[in-house]
Formats: C-alpha cells, structure tokens, sequence
C-alpha cells in the first residue's frame, strides 16, 4: 500500500526560516593572532600580557582582505551567509568602534565589518557577525580559567580593582555599535559563556553579560536576526562545534530544534601556519549532506592569513565543494531529513553509506559509497513517477520485481512487495558524491 503523501517539515515561520532555508555557511576567523599564525587561542596559549600581545597587533596590516572575494568564494560554493569575527576574545575589533581604540580603523583606517557588509549583500548573501563576550585585553575583564593571566604570580590579586560592571557597560555598547552601523545583521553569533567554576577560578556567567538583555538589545535593533545559543541562555539554535551529531538535534523537551555544525578545515580557527591536518575535501561534501540529512546547517570555517588573503588550501576546499554544489544544490538547499514514515519505510532496505535528504517532492539518495547493480527502496514503488541522476539529468531504469521471484543463476530473487529497484550503471559518477534524485507522486 502506497504511503501518504506529506511534504517536508519546514520550520515555523519567523527569524530562523531563511536560515534552515540555506543549510550552509561561511564562517571567517581573523584578527591579529592571524598574524602570529599559531592558532586564534595564542594569547592564552602561551600565557600572553597584553603587551607582549601588542606586537601582533602593531604589525596586523590586511592589505589582502578582499571582502569581495570572500564573498564570492561564499557564493561559489553555494553558501546562503557568511559570519566575520567582529572581535575575538583577544578583545581587537575589526570595525570603527566608538568606544574603543583597539580596533583596525585606529590601526589601519579600515572598517572590515562595513566592507564584508557591502560584499555579502552584493552577492546576495546574509550577514553574520561573531563577537565574543570574552575580552582578554579590557582592563576590567576579570581573570579566570581560561584567561592569560591565570598562571601569573599572584594572579587572584589581579582581579583587585576590576570591575565587570563596566566591561558589561562597554560590552553592550559595542553590540550596539554593531547592530546599528550596518545595515541588517542576520545571524549574531555570540561566544562564549563557560558556567563552571576551576582551578580556584569563578567561570563567566550569564549574568556576567548581562545575557538577558543582551539577547533584548539583538530582538530590539534586529528583530529579524537569529542568535545562537551561546550566551547561556536559550536562543534561536544550538551550536555544536567540531563533532557530527548522530541525528537530528532535540531539545530537553524531546522536541526538534534548529541547529548548526560549527567545523574547521584543519581543527584552528584563525590562520594556523603549521597546522596541515586539513580535512579531505571529500570529506567536507560528506559532512555537508550528513548535516542537512539530520536538519542542521553546515557552518564551514576559512582563516585568511596574516595578510588578510585566503590561503590556496581554503580557497581550494571551497572550490571542490562549490563544484559539487553547482550540480546538487538542490538536495542541499531548501532540503533537510525525510519524511518520518517515508525515511522508516525505505531505511531498512538501503544500503551501507546511503544518505537520504527530502525537498518538497523530490527524494534524494546520496551514494557515499557505490552500489554495484542496484539500489533497493521499499514502499515507494507506487509512488515514484521518476528517477534520475542529479549531476547530469540522466534517467535510471527502475523496475518491480515478483516478491515470489526466486534467485537462480543470473536471476535475482524477489523483493518484499512495493519495493522500486533502482539499476546503476557499472561505472561510478566522476562527481564527488553521486547523488539520485526520485520524483515523488504529488498526490
């Protein structure tokens, strides 16, 4: 018996349905850690004072920062956003503060946040801005666990005289320099809350940030944006960084909710010289589908170097991907998990390494690895009007065979009924990920 037709959950309507809508983004780590080029934690790393920090800062010069180009490197791939570091946790920013001259307008006469803005917008992109609530330069950011300073001599009595009252002051004033200079903001990605005390130090809190009316200062000034999950209060999605979840992500509520893989291209954020445990870029394909297929978005870290430029690694990974994304866009994009009882009917039948995402009416069966001969899929039979290879529009022969059939030399045995079998070609795609596109019945 045929299943019934229903068409994919799509999100409620409201700040977060574009973003479930574009499943994957570019995310860019840079400041002048970049220039030490030794990951962006390297202040805290190697113990580092704010003075000895100052070298990096006095020679950060991005002559290469081409926000055109990330931008476009964003929409060649088949990005939807694209998300800056406004201010890492070394507390630089990279736009013309007001209430700070730690930034790269002071330093260099630059404003990267209003140049990415322009760029992004010109390719038809969303805006994403990360800031941390982390500030290891600020005079009255109290040390902790996770601050430079925690291992000086005496390094409690440094908290003598800091006051987090006015970092709170100067932090929000800096979200709201943010969130009004630039136009619309879509995305606010903010980090980090670490509720937990060690080592004889007291964590960040949320009510070191004053979270709640944080998260009130992003709803009033940009009402439209989603906010991650990061300040230590609930907000528009969960951020899972550096792991796969296993399946779709739910709340304590057992209820589905909306979420992001935060990954790297080699483990570092910012621009690490050295480091060249870079991931396949098969793999980061991979990745992509496995994410949607669980209905989450991709987020996919770059580091531009020193100098500001997109390193020839990077800018090769986004190129693999994009090419694959030029052909398949359309199992990515506007696509998530399958119909609960359309994904329970064909699951048991599929073979090893098959990922299946849904759009609308169209069922996707993402090959990770190849088949030989065929591809059985259970309860569909009666209603697929169509099958084909997405790469290249090519039909795939399909066929029903007599459950009673029994196997004998070349004849294959039967199939439970309402089984479709799906006959591949011997030689597999030259894709990076083979993927069959099924037409479902409409009805």
């Amino acid at each position: 018996m045929p299943l019934p037709h229903r068409p994919v959950p799509r999100p409620p309507a409201g700040p977060a349905e574009w973003f479930t809508e574009t499943r994957f983004g570019l995310f860019v780590h840079f400041g002048p850690y970049s220039a030490a080029a030794r990951h962006e934690w390297v202040m805290t790393n190697e113990r580092m004072t704010v003075e000895e920090y100052a070298r990096y800062v006095d020679v950060f010069d991005p002559d290469l920062f081409d926000a055109r180009a990330i931008a476009r490197a964003a929409k060649d791939a088949g990005m939807g956003y694209v998300v800056l570091t406004s201010k890492h946790h070394d507390g630089f920013g990279l736009w013309d503060s007001a209430v700070s001259d730690y930034t790269i307008a002071r330093t260099r006469g630059r404003d990267l946040v209003a140049e990415l803005a322009e760029a992004v917008r010109a390719e038809g992109l969303r805006l994403g801005l990360y800031h941390s609530v982390i500030d290891w330069h600020h005079p009255d950011f109290t040390v902790d666990h996770v601050h430079p300073r925690r291992d000086d001599a005496g390094a409690h009595a440094l908290n003598d005289g800091r006051d987090m009252a006015r970092y709170r002051e100067y932090l929000h004033a800096q979200v709201r320099e943010l969130l009004t200079g630039y136009g619309a903001v879509d995305y606010v990605f903010f980090d980090f809350t670490f509720a937990e005390d060690k080592d004889g130090w007291r964590g960040k809190y949320p009510e070191d940030w004053d979270a709640e009316a944080l998260l009130a200062l992003v709803r009033e000034l940009q009402p439209q944006a989603v906010v991650n999950d990061r300040l230590g209060i609930p907000g528009d999605l969960v951020t899972p960084e550096q792991y796969q979840p296993d399946e779709p992500m739910r709340g304590a509520d057992g209820e589905p909710v909306v979420w992001e893989a935060c990954q790297t291209l080699n483990g570092s954020w910012g621009y690490d010289r050295d480091n060249t445990d870079f991931k396949d870029p098969d793999l980061l394909v991979r990745m992509l589908v496995d994410t949607v297929a669980k209905d989450g978005n991709l987020l996919l870290n770059i580091g531009p170097d020193g100098r500001g430029a997109i390193t020839p690694h990077d800018a090769a990974s986004l190129a693999y991907v994009g090419a694959w994304m030029r052909l398949h866009r359309r199992s990515v994009v506007g696509a998530g998990s399958p119909d609960p009882e359309l994904a329970a009917a064909i699951g048991p039948g599929l073979p090893p390494g098959v990922v299946v995402t849904q759009r609308d009416d169209r069922l996707y069966l993402h090959l990770f690895a190849w088949p030989f001969g065929h591809v059985h899929l259970r309860g569909v039979a009666d209603r697929v009007r169509y099958v084909q290879l997405l790469h290249d529009g090519s039909e795939l022969r399909t066929s029903v065979s007599d459950p009673d059939q029994k196997a004998w030399n070349t004849n294959p045995g039967g199939q439970p009924p309402g089984t479709l079998t799906l006959h591949l070609p011997t030689r597999r795609p030259d894709v990076a990920l083979p993927v069959v596109e099924l037409f479902l019945d409409r009805a």
